[in-house]
């Protein structure tokens, strides 16, 4: 027995001798382990040449992004940066070589003249290429007359039609070039900040906001910023990339403005406008009694026509961002942008956020009951006989067609095209007699009696 003590014994001096051995630092382990690496990759390698060295020739491709602390690199990458931008600039056509292919485009244009629009053949198309310079030489590809070839008798395109696909891509790198200015992180997007700095520097430049006070500036540009991320920031990240700013609308309405001309009804349903500023900020004013820059839940009850349920307020304020139970004007904006966009998927993704109160990711009878019954209480109150809910359920499912006949998701809800109207019956009472009412009209139409309920 003896013999087994001493034996265990010396294994647990071993052990511990092992332990109290310096640990190997994270360096030393990696040096080991690409030490490893390299003796079994050479092995592996066996028999082939090994005077192959053309892997040391293989160019570091990646580069990991400065710390906050490195200084000196952050500065040297906004420098590369910036340089690279200006180069990019550089190589966009400016105003006068925009002109020259003008003038060269019409003196080549290709008989005979139908109708107004001057026309060009391939062939005098890659003269004008030869002769346009070598910024010019992407756009006089085979490839883009195609796409520009409709159904000309004599296979030529309009010279107006190409011109104009010209400016549009120069446009939207110059604009690339812009919004990238921005971009602080250089990661192809922009955060808040960003955006509201590009564009409270755009403000000058756009002569329809020429009248607007510098008090005001600060308020448009959140009421301008909100309207990018309420429809390209679904997710709520804080963060858009450059590439969705480019294909979405916005910067051209936005860019609308330059223009000293545009009609009164453009303007008002421009969301970018002066008026249409104004009028979102002047709503929330007029809403905001206790005038603490702030708006409760009764304050914001009296939205629109006064008509959105309590029920749906009190949804509103459960899942909102609130300070103390108030709501400020950013977040004020995005229900704006919902309630105004009915239509729009984010604007749906938003109510029907509110309308899944069990957060199970569909509506179910339960949920449409819960928002109908307070429709329901304030008919009553109008005096106006209660619906039954039983029909509007069936009428909502029968609208919307869900895949499972008794769950509605935001999908189905997408799809459908109904949303609109869906979320109106279950939220507005406005609403949901707009929707009943025409119900009512077609009817009496149908019947032709003249004694049309206006209630």
């Amino acid at each position: 027995g003896g013999a087994r003590v001493m034996d265990w014994k010396r294994r647990l001096r071993g052990r511990l001798a092992d332990c109290r051995a310096p640990k190997k630092s994270e360096q030393e382990l990696k040096d080991e382990e690409m030490e490893l690496f390299t003796k079994y990759y050479m092995e592996w390698k066996g028999g082939r040449k090994s005077g192959d060295t053309s892997y040391m020739n293989i160019p570091r491709f990646y580069y990991r992004l400065p710390a906050e602390d490195e200084i000196l690199l952050q500065k040297l990458r906004e420098e590369s940066r910036a340089v690279f931008l200006q180069r990019k600039s550089r190589e966009l056509l400016d105003n006068e070589e925009l002109q020259n292919l003008w003038f060269l485009l019409d003196k080549h244009q290709t008989s005979p003249l139908i109708g107004e629009e001057a026309m060009i053949n391939y062939e005098n198309f890659l003269k004008v290429g030869e002769k346009a310079g070598p910024k010019c030489k992407q756009f006089f590809t085979a490839k883009i007359f195609a796409k520009l070839l409709h159904n000309d008798p004599y296979g030529r395109i309009s010279i107006m039609q190409f011109f104009n696909y010209v400016m549009r891509k120069v446009w939207l790198h110059q604009t690339r070039i812009g919004l990238s200015l921005y971009d602080v992180a250089g990661q192809g997007y922009l955060r808040e900040s960003d955006l509201e700095n590009y564009i409270l520097e755009l403000i000058p430049t756009l002569p329809q906001l020429d009248g607007l006070e510098k008090s005001f500036y600060s308020f448009y540009v959140c009421t301008a910023v909100r309207k990018f991320f309420f429809f390209l920031d679904p997710l709520r990240t804080g963060k858009i990339k450059i590439q969705d700013i480019l294909a979405c609308s916005f910067l051209d309405d936005l860019l609308e403005l330059r223009d000293e001309e545009l009609s009164k009804e453009s303007q008002e349903t421009n969301w970018f406008s002066a008026p249409s500023a104004l009028r979102v900020y002047g709503q929330y004013l007029n809403l905001d009694k206790d005038h603490n820059g702030m708006l409760s839940k009764e304050e914001l009850s009296r939205y629109g026509t006064g008509t959105l349920t309590n029920i749906f307020l009190d949804r509103v304020f459960q899942e909102c961002l609130t300070y103390d139970g108030e709501m400020d004007y950013k977040t004020y904006l995005d229900f704006v942008l919902a309630l105004e966009n009915r239509k729009e998927p984010a604007a749906l993704q938003y109510i029907f956020k509110l309308l899944d109160i069990e957060n199970k990711g569909y509506l179910n009878v339960f949920s449409l009951n819960y928002f109908f019954r307070a429709i329901q209480e304030q008919m009553k109150i109008h005096g106006q006989e209660p619906v039954s809910f039983q029909d509007v359920k069936d009428e909502i499912f029968d609208m919307v067609k869900p895949k499972d006949p008794y769950k509605i998701s935001l999908q189905d809800l997408i799809n459908s095209s109904q949303g609109d109207t869906v979320t109106s019956i279950l939220i507005d009472l406005n609403g949901f007699w707009t929707y009943e009412n025409r119900e009512v009209l077609v009817a009496s139409d149908n019947d032709n009696t003249a004694d049309v309920d206006d209630t």
